[in-house]
């Protein structure tokens, strides 16, 4: 049994790539129910989680095999792209790697921003996914709830999340800059779901006071309009808005272009040189990538947001060896796990034969009795198991305590050898969640 990641993210693939291999949550259900219904055939993947955010797209797997081809032409299926167009951004984790990888992700620090608080939300909702689509399993769901619990810590015992940034803080912190007075230009939110809110909070701290919402659903453009003293518009709108609008920050779930290349062209013609500045924080992307040639456009996306602020994170990374510290502990534990489970096979053999020794005895005995009543035969049965239940504790207790040890491999030949047991368990899978 082996644990895989295979996944692509921010430090690997353009945001071209990542929105073309980004899945919105109806499409990971879909990919999800591949495996669960069967459509997959004689796939070696036994358990399934897909975490996909605007930063990355990851699939992690439990696999008899340790072969990441069956993974690639799933993701290529799911997505409708080649595998030769993504596979050489692919990195492929396995085991302990893949621990030490989630733990990263769901803390924080395998962020486009260090520390951004969303991501944690983000791996917990993927476990939630998997689990309502039953491709989750006992080994994933441990990894799962350990990376939560680890980022958990870090976020509650170090100041990595201290005044938080995320893509949307930072998308209003371009806003900010890139106009004369916050306080009196108009901004644009389209879209009104957690990033879009962000946003919207970030934006009103550093003084907005002219903010519109734009969402396909107008109940829930009122939603957060309300909360935030906004104004509220559906997609209709879109183009009056763009009339009056300095800033327009995108950020829907939408899987193609909002904001075309000729919307823009058209606005720019009624607004002389008035500058219009467009972020998009969205994967796929909102806004057509061609309206950066229109002049007096500036348009920023989630590739160059980052590299093009000059946002101080030095006290939060300052928190990184703490951070990495904690992360260590919480590795050393699942590892300590991931070890047991390499014990749990002979484990449940022994009881197994044990079980087959106490039937067939049981069985013999009773033959001999056949006046004793239905409760007597309970009885008796009951007794059997006691003894048996008993008599395994003590070594199968053992074993559990010495799969962490280096010594772990003797153990497991010595118990092999002492009850007569094949060296091929016949519980590859099962015997996860003893």
């Amino acid at each position: 049994m082996h644990i895989q990641c295979l996944g692509l993210n921010h430090t690997t693939a353009s945001i071209k790539l990542r929105e073309q291999l980004s899945l919105n949550e109806d499409g990971i259900r879909t990919a999800l129910s591949r495996l669960s219904c069967g459509h997959i055939i004689s796939t070696p993947i036994l358990e399934l989680i897909i975490l996909s955010t605007c930063n990355r797209t990851e699939l992690y797997a439990i696999s008899n095999e340790l072969d990441f081809s069956t993974l690639e032409v799933f993701l290529s299926e799911v997505c409708g792209v080649a595998v030769g167009q993504f596979h050489s951004h692919l990195y492929q984790l396995n085991d302990i790697h893949v621990v030490r990888h989630l733990f990263y992700v769901a803390s924080g620090l395998d962020s486009l921003v260090v520390g951004e608080p969303q991501i944690l939300g983000q791996v917990t909702h993927a476990l939630e996914l998997s689990r309502g689509q039953n491709t989750t399993g006992p080994v994933l769901n441990r990894l799962f709830q350990a990376a939560i619990h680890a980022g958990k810590r870090a976020r509650t015992e170090t100041a990595i999340s201290r005044n938080p940034s995320s893509i949307s803080s930072l998308a209003a912190t371009l806003s900010e800059r890139k106009v004369q007075k916050i306080s009196e230009s108009q901004v644009v939110i389209l879209g009104a779901g957690e990033m879009a809110e962000l946003a919207v909070e970030a934006l009103r701290k550093r003084g907005a006071q002219k903010i519109l919402v734009i969402n396909r659903s107008l109940e829930r453009a009122h939603v957060l309009a309300q909360r935030w003293d906004a104004q509220a518009a559906t997609f209709e709108h879109l183009h009056t808005a763009l009339n009056s609008a300095d800033i327009l920050i995108a950020s829907t779930g939408a899987p193609h272009t909002l904001v075309s290349y000729e919307m823009v062209k058209e606005t720019m013609k009624h607004r002389a040189e008035r500058p219009l500045v467009l972020i998009d924080i969205a994967v796929p992307r909102n806004i057509d990538p061609d309206v950066a040639n229109i002049p007096h456009v500036k348009l920023y996306d989630m590739d160059n947001l980052n590299s093009r602020l000059e946002t101080s994170l030095a006290e939060r990374v300052a928190e990184v060896p703490q951070v990495k510290f904690i992360l260590e502990e919480e590795i050393s534990a699942f590892a300590e796990y991931l070890k047991s489970l390499e014990m749990l096979p002979i484990i449940a053999d022994m009881r197994q034969q044990a079980e087959v020794i106490r039937q067939a005895e049981l069985g013999k005995t009773l033959r001999h009795l056949p006046r004793l009543t239905e409760a007597e035969r309970s009885h008796i049965e009951a007794m059997t198991q006691a003894l048996v239940k008993k008599l395994l504790h003590a070594p199968t207790h053992r074993l559990r305590i010495e799969a962490a040890s280096p010594r772990a491999s003797e153990y497991a030949d010595f118990a092999r050898t002492l009850f007569n047991l094949s060296d091929e368990s016949t519980h590859p899978t099962s015997t996860v969640a003893d």
